[in-house]
């Protein structure tokens, strides 16, 4: 499988399952514009390792994914550095666990805004350029919380929930065009975030590293094995493969068995 000539945005991609997905696209010989809301010198040195390592062009655009116009400008400014945009991927997200009736409002906005609203800004900026360009492949980032909901965690399954759905409008909206949109809904996936929890959860819980993992973190996921990275990125490379052009409107869980529980 190749990708060579085509360019994919992988919004909050300077590490996590972002840098994954951007790292495998670029295996597979797709330019990338990488993103997140930081500007510092590593982050275009990370594009700038991903380029000599692959072989392909890559840069990084900071923009806010909390707001509209920013995630607009960023398709823009993708498209103006590489000179086409084929295959977008938002991956933008960020928690925050409390009850209903003690969310703090600014933090519901905040989800819902780079959770769910970013998504629907860089889709309505990318369709044209895909129309345009006759191909395109959208993938959304949702979770296992985009077909199951956890306590305390209302704003993300709302705003999952709700990329499931947007996901599904824009692929009936391009049925008939050479356009798919799909959501992958990882369950815990090892991620520096994640591996910087555990030392913590130990000392919490008074168990060891295994123990954590298994009956802690991965309490929910049947399998007790976290997804990596690299298999995020490998399911997206799949849904831009040719194997996956009658695949559009639907979600691949990559969650050990979670959902099916």
């Amino acid at each position: 499988m190749t990708l060579a000539g085509k360019t994919a945005v992988i919004t909050g991609s300077n590490s996590g399952i972002g840098l994954g997905i951007a790292e495998e696209l670029a295996r597979l010989g797709s330019d990338v514009v990488l993103n997140s809301f930081t500007d510092n010198p590593e982050d275009h040195a990370l594009a700038e390792r991903i380029a000599a390592e692959h072989k392909v062009r890559a840069v990084y655009v900071a923009a806010d994914m909390s707001n509209g116009e920013a995630c607009r400008s960023l398709v823009a400014k993708a498209r103006e550095a590489m000179g086409s945009l084929d295959i977008l991927v938002n991956n933008a997200g960020i928690q925050f666990v409390a009850g209903i009736d003690e969310f703090p409002v600014e933090k519901w906005n905040a989800i819902i805004a780079i959770n769910l609203s970013s998504a629907f800004h860089t889709t309505a900026a990318a369709l044209p350029l895909m129309r345009a360009q006759g191909w395109g492949r959208i993938v959304n980032i949702a979770s296992a919380h985009g077909l199951t909901a956890s306590p305390f965690k209302s704003a993300y399954v709302a705003a999952k929930h709700g990329l499931v759905g947007l996901t599904k409008v824009a692929a009936l909206e391009t049925a008939e065009e050479p356009i798919t949109a799909n959501a992958i809904c990882p369950g815990y996936v090892l991620t520096p975030l994640v591996e910087a929890q555990i030392p913590d959860t130990m000392k919490k819980y008074g168990m060891d590293r295994e123990t954590v993992i298994r009956e802690v973190l991965l309490e929910r996921q049947p399998s007790k094995q976290f997804a990596t990275t690299a298999q995020i990125g490998g399911c997206v490379a799949f849904l831009c493969s040719a194997a996956a052009e009658q695949i559009t409107g639907t979600t691949l869980s990559v969650d050990g068995g979670w959902t099916a529980l």
